[in-house]
């Protein structure tokens, strides 16, 4: 089957787009990741987007056209493609709704009829929510990809995997099998709000980290960052833009002084990143350390994490035969494969559940016969 697999991360950078063909032998679920593009947003949608994110308050017309208009985008993204069998939309998360120690919702916008009338397929979405309704936390998601791709071939050691997009996650596979998953903090988030409005909106992100490389690390900015409550919390936690928003940041400026060199913020910021995650990597025992996400593309976090974890080795996922800019949306299309076939999954909750919620193509919807599940993933060229 030909699927495609729509998302926007938390930086709201544009719709990551990823053509997936999956077919089945035996036990086994085979994919091969092909065509790959991310399409921009409008630049005052993504002003919307980013506001929205951020607690701008909204009436419910505004809410409406949002979520319109979002959808809107991510149809036109698949429009013009060819084939596809099922579509999975991650959608834009706007809000991770914790209350306490507990999380109470989420929400993902992108209508998903306006998606499968562009495509002419299924579309399948809302991909969290069945795993907060049975008292989960909806994230991260990871979990179940490298439950499938790495679970039964992790024999020399405990293994982590670290997926640094505008949130970081990491999920920990130990040779059993087990695989414990959870938000470590920012990861590209904090950065990237940062030089967007250093710039007034002309760059989205540190390129090739030349800005946080030509800083220093200022202490005491550090040290205030990293006493922010979420980092003491104990996992598996989750957390998004509202935890960790400029206003994080400006907070703690103005607590050490109010005036710190624009470069030294961004070098504290990317130290801020490197730290958490380090911190979670050590505390999980893991022997070796695989990365993906925007994160991998900033040399400056990538040898901070290195240096931090030391000896233990930290690669690249396209080491191992996976681009790591396509790795979340590869995520989706398998999570949408196994929703497909019923088969349930395991976030980092206490329940297994089918993930999301299936909107009909034009010409209806029928779903193959449930399967019991799948023992392991391969990915193929």
């Amino acid at each position: 089957m030909r699927v495609c697999a729509l998302q926007s991360g938390t930086s709201a950078d544009g719709v990551d787009v990823l053509i997936v063909d999956a077919e089945i032998s035996g036990d086994t679920l085979i994919v091969r990741p092909g065509h790959a593009d991310t399409i921009a947003w409008d630049d005052e949608l993504r002003r919307l987007i980013l506001a929205a994110a951020d607690g701008t308050p909204l009436d419910a017309a505004a809410w409406c056209a949002l979520d319109t208009r979002i959808g809107e985008a991510f149809a036109d993204a698949v429009r013009a493609l060819d084939g596809l069998d099922l579509v999975v939309s991650h959608g834009q998360t706007v809000y991770h709704w914790i209350d306490g120690e507990r999380v109470r919702g989420t929400m993902q916008l992108g209508e998903p009829s306006l998606i499968a009338e562009a495509a002419g397929c299924p579309v399948v979405s809302h991909l969290r929510h069945a795993d907060i309704a049975a008292g989960g936390e909806g994230a991260p998601l990871m979990a179940v990809l490298d439950r499938l791709w790495l679970g039964s071939s992790v024999q020399s050691g405990t293994v982590a995997t670290v997926n640094m997009g505008g949130i970081a996650n990491i999920q920990v596979i130990t040779p059993d099998g087990g695989v414990r998953a959870w938000d470590t903090g920012p990861g590209n988030a904090l950065l990237d709000a940062f030089v967007s409005r250093r710039s007034h909106g002309r760059a989205r992100f540190d390129a090739d980290g030349a800005l946080s490389a030509s800083g220093r690390v200022h202490d005491a900015l550090l040290a205030r960052l990293l006493a922010h409550p979420y980092f003491s919390r104990p996992a598996p936690k989750t957390t998004g833009r509202h935890e960790f928003s400029l206003s994080v940041v400006d907070d703690a400026i103005a607590a050490v002084g109010g005036s710190v060199p624009d470069a030294d913020v961004a070098a504290t910021l990317v130290e801020v990143t490197a730290i958490s995650i380090a911190d979670a990597v050590r505390g999980a025992g893991a022997r070796r350390v695989l990365a993906s996400g925007g994160g991998v593309r900033n040399p400056v976090i990538m040898h901070r994490l290195r240096a931090l974890l030391d000896p233990v080795p930290v690669s690249s996922t396209a080491e191992h035969g996976l681009d790591p800019d396509s790795r979340e949306n590869l995520m989706f299309a398998v999570v949408g494969i196994l929703s497909w076939f019923g088969v349930p999954v395991e976030i980092a909750g206490p329940a297994r559940r089918i993930a999301g919620r299936f909107t009909p193509s034009p010409d209806g919807l029928v779903l193959p016969a449930a399967r019991g599940g799948f023992a392991r993933l391969e990915i193929r060229p």
